[in-house]
């Protein structure tokens, strides 16, 4: 059973390459009987060929996509697009030859339509190249694909590179191919096709050329620093251009400089600067009470540099921010409060003024610790006056009873 499943896989694998790599030749002739005959296109070298059965001086091509025309000049017979000037053709397109002899001019034309369903091919095909070298390409499926769908991409990263195909797709959760990781890009015009296999119906293809600049996320500009010279009252704010695998001119970029300042009351202000061919910039001026950050983010300028801005730079601070004083008045008033407080009572005890104020309190006398009197007369009045007064006192209570 697996060793069936393998072998339908690999036809279909095989048939699929095979439709990748073929040549493809037009059928449906306007003329016949035209002396130019089997006309072939080979799209991976952008090569349209044909036979010719008479001597001809000049011949030159033409191919027609939504009523767009490219025209080149032939040479004997076959004729190579450049690369640029070429449209994709998953939505079909028309090529013509005209051939010019000494008193005669022959053309042929030739119809190319796509086959497969309708809405089968892929959709919302996009790449980013970012950290240099790396790209991420990625799609969704067909909308009226069937669901045993299954999608591979071939791209040429040149027009004289070999044809290869994706080697890390990236899976949906049915194990659909939905994009392709790449490394190691160079950026060049590249030629991107996706094509697709299915068990009972054919897919359509999609293509697309594609300048890898115009995708490239620009890295942010490296060894930002600030340098601040008191003398001349100003800060030279310098840095390098972003890294990239293909320019290292400065002439190719252009840099926003931004400049954040923190205030007493706590509020940010911004300051935006564009500079052009340079990697410095002079602030004059600069509050140096206030806590500075600076960051910067480059874009093309000329050359072939993507012309959208990039990613920002780490911020760089410099100044040093002025404390608020609702910050610390407070722990002041509180310092010298104490300070009066502790000086105040050290010179009192000194100078007796606080005896004066805080008079010392008597203890009171305890009943229980008095010395016995030694006389004894006196004792036994004390004891005739404690009799008599308690006797007085069960009087009064057996009267109240």
């Amino acid at each position: 059973m697996l060793a069936c499943l393998g072998l339908i896989f690999m036809t279909h694998w095989m048939l699929l390459v095979a439709q990748m790599y073929d040549d493809w030749q037009c059928t449906n002739w306007e003329m016949s009987d035209s002396p130019i005959q089997n006309l072939t296109l080979n799209w991976w070298k952008t090569e349209l060929s044909w036979i010719s059965t008479m001597n001809f001086t000049k011949y030159n091509c033409f191919m027609t996509v939504n009523n767009n025309t490219v025209k080149i000049q032939g040479k004997k017979t076959n004729c190579i697009f450049v690369r640029n000037l070429v449209f994709p053709l998953h939505n079909g397109a028309n090529f013509s030859v005209i051939a010019e002899a000494t008193n005669s001019t022959y053309s042929v034309t030739c119809e190319y339509i796509p086959q497969g369903i309708n809405g089968s091919a892929i959709e919302n095909f996009s790449c980013v190249i970012y950290d240099i070298s790396l790209m991420n390409c990625t799609w969704q499926a067909g909308r009226n694909a069937p669901g045993d769908t299954q999608y591979y991409l071939y791209w040429q990263n040149s027009r004289y590179g070999d044809v290869m195909e994706c080697e890390l797709y990236i899976k949906d959760e049915n194990g659909r191919h939905v994009g392709c990781r790449f490394k190691n890009v160079k950026i060049e015009r590249s030629y991107f096709l996706v094509n697709g296999s299915s068990k009972n119906t054919l897919i359509q293809f999609y293509d697309t050329d594609i300048e890898l600049y115009t995708i490239e996320k620009l890295m942010p500009p490296s060894n930002v620093t600030v340098s601040c010279n008191e003398s001349s009252d100003s800060c030279t704010i310098q840095w390098q251009q972003p890294q990239i695998n293909h320019s290292n001119k400065d002439r190719c970029f252009k840099y926003e400089i931004e400049i954040t300042s923190k205030g007493s009351s706590a509020e940010w202000t911004n300051q935006s600067y564009t500079k052009e061919m340079v990697t410095s910039h002079v602030v004059q001026n600069p509050n140096m009470r206030k806590k500075n950050l600076v960051k910067i983010r480059a874009a093309g300028r000329m050359c072939k540099v993507n012309k959208d801005w990039g990613e920002w730079s780490a911020a760089v601070e410099f100044g040093n921010e002025e404390i608020s004083s609702s910050v610390w008045i407070l722990p002041v008033l509180a310092v010298a409060t104490l300070s009066i407080a502790i000086f105040t009572v050290c010179f009192c005890k000194r100078t007796g003024y606080w005896k004066a104020a805080f008079p010392q309190v008597p203890k009171p006398k305890n009943p229980f610790n008095v010395q016995p009197d030694i006389n004894p007369q006196m004792m036994e009045c004390k004891m005739q006056s404690v009799t008599s007064e308690t006797e007085q006192i069960t009087v009064v209570a057996e009267v109240v009873k």
